[in-house]
């Protein structure tokens, strides 16, 4: 009986956890009318959540690129097909590597520290403070977070598409032996006749994910207790809950984007 009220207790708390986020997400999305009296907030955000992380994005791009390029080039070139590398570069990089690879990144470096910034502000009794001053909390940092990660995430996305395709483009060059016009010309004799489906796809994957990281960073850093131990437990909790909610949603969000605008690749 033990084992099973423990079960049920998690389980009771996970859907307190999740109805707690989605009306903390839906209250930003109100929220969203005061944009142009948070606007500095916004852009101090966009700052953090953008050019402070594109460093790590640029270098995950590119050898993310030139793994992808390195594995499926060997097995290819086994069958002759290593012309099409660029192809599939392009591909598995819009789909799916790009927008996963980014969304774990801002997870592990930006969801954490959103929460524990957030935390340490709700032990410290800050939160409290805004209240006493009548400034709602999800107004003055949840928004601003949502907005910003909304915005940034496809930019960095797109960025480290592109940073994967050159990077691919050089490993195919000089490991595969597939030259750099071969290379490119499938890349563009493909954009040439598609709808594009795969770019705007995986860009929507990133919006998606961006929301899904700072509503779970800001959940958590908002239900924090415990002082300095619950600011830690806030910030773990974040990057695990993240990671389980990308890998969810970008099954389903590739499931629907492939039955709603197939392309044949």
């Amino acid at each position: 009986m033990n084992f099973i009220s423990a079960i049920g207790s998690r389980i009771i708390l996970s859907l307190d956890s999740a109805g707690y986020a989605l009306n903390m997400l839906f209250e930003a999305f109100y929220w969203f009318k005061s944009i142009a009296k948070r606007r500095r907030s916004i852009l101090n955000q966009c700052y953090i959540c953008g050019v402070q992380s594109m460093p790590v994005v640029i270098i995950v791009g590119i050898f993310t690129g030139m793994i992808l390029s390195f594995q499926t080039g060997i097995i290819f070139r086994d069958y002759h097909l290593e012309d099409y590398l660029g192809l599939v570069v392009l591909v598995s990089m819009c789909k799916e590597v790009g927008p996963f690879m980014t969304a774990f990144i801002i997870a592990g470096r930006l969801g954490s520290a959103m929460a524990a910034e957030i935390g340490t502000m709700k032990v410290s009794e800050e939160i409290d403070a805004l209240e006493v001053m009548s400034i709602n909390p999800v107004d003055f940092l949840v928004m601003p977070r949502v907005l910003a990660l909304a915005i940034l995430a496809p930019i960095m996305t797109a960025y480290a598409n592109f940073l994967g395709v050159l990077g691919g483009a050089v490993v195919a060059k000089y490991q595969v032996g597939v030259h750099y016009s071969v290379y490119f010309n499938n890349i563009i004799n493909y954009m040439s006749i598609s709808d594009l489906t795969l770019i705007y796809g995986g860009l929507f994957k990133a919006i998606v994910f961006g929301v899904i990281i700072a509503t779970v960073a800001c959940s958590c850093g908002l239900k924090t207790e415990n002082g300095a131990e619950g600011v830690g437990s806030a910030a773990r909790k974040t990057v695990v809950n993240a990671f389980l909610l990308i890998l969810m949603f970008n099954y389903f969000m590739s499931s629907i984007i492939e039955k709603m605008f197939s392309t044949g690749y």
